[in-house]
């Protein structure tokens, strides 16, 4: 007998394959009609950020909304393709299946592992075979060129140090970010803008690749740190309204003793 909850979701899907279905069609939607395979990629990063958002909220209600707005982009998408006669969403379900199949060869065949470590290990080097018969030619070419700088970035360097290259090793600056905001400092005394900008972007390409190698995820890190901030400035907002005071008419050591305050009513690591 199956399980109810499979069946339910089965149904559930097919709801939305046939409303996607009627607003691609005929007497369906004019805007959903015209929309195309890229059109449509804008909406879908949208909507994974939202849903990041909701993830970091931990909201269950609100994540669930946000996974059903990007389920039905990745939906409408297929759909798309299979328009053309491309492909549908069965296979696309099927491609990923058997590719995750590939890629964990110790659940699903007689490789043993004995840390999640050795599993990404394994994971890399079935990735490089499988790209071994397609036309790109560098490790790197699978990375995203969309992807935003700082993820990027990350990317890279995971990328080159998992194929056995570790930039730490091969440059000693990259061990010392002290090193490179000297440069930095530099450039910016020299008043020379595109020297500024190569420095400062050396400079947070070294802290990444150090983030990395401190298994820390530079955007989650990041993240956490703009909130912080987000949270006392609008604390002391909050603060502002509450005397009355406008915020360009209070004296610079008003507004640093106000930020001090601030800091020690939303704790953050400082």
């Amino acid at each position: 007998m199956e399980d109810s909850s499979l069946i339910q979701t089965h149904n559930s899907l097919d709801d939305l394959f046939r409303l996607i279905k009627t607003l691609r069609g005929e007497n369906g939607c004019p805007w959903d009609k015209k929309q195309t395979p890229k059109s449509v990629g804008i909406y879908l990063i949208e909507e994974v950020f939202e849903l990041v958002d909701a993830i970091e909220s931990g909201n269950s209600e609100q994540i669930r909304e946000e996974l059903g707005d990007v389920l039905f982009h990745i939906v409408f998408m297929a759909r798309m393709f299979e328009e053309r006669q491309e492909f549908d969403l069965s296979q696309v379900a099927r491609t990923i299946t058997e590719k995750m199949i590939r890629r964990h060869p110790h659940v699903f065949g007689d490789t043993e592992v004995i840390s999640s470590a050795e599993v990404v290990q394994n994971w890399h080097k079935i990735k490089l075979n499988e790209k071994k018969d397609n036309k790109k030619q560098s490790i790197l070419d699978s990375v995203p060129a969309k992807l935003p700088a700082l993820l990027r970035a990350y990317r890279v360097s995971d990328r080159v140090a998992k194929s056995g290259f570790e930039l730490a090793e091969a440059d000693e600056n990259q061990k010392n970010p002290a090193a490179v905001a000297d440069g930095l400092q530099t450039a910016l005394k020299s008043h020379d803008g595109r020297l500024a900008s190569r420095q400062f972007g050396d400079l947070m390409f070294t802290l990444i690749n150090i983030a990395r190698l401190a298994e820390i995820h530079p955007e989650s890190a990041l993240t956490g740190s703009v909130k912080i901030f987000e949270a006392r400035f609008k604390k002391m907002e909050e603060l502002m309204a509450k005397s009355k005071w406008e915020f360009d008419e209070i004296s610079l050591e008003v507004k640093k003793r106000m930020w001090q305050k601030v800091k020690k009513m939303v704790p953050g690591m400082d």
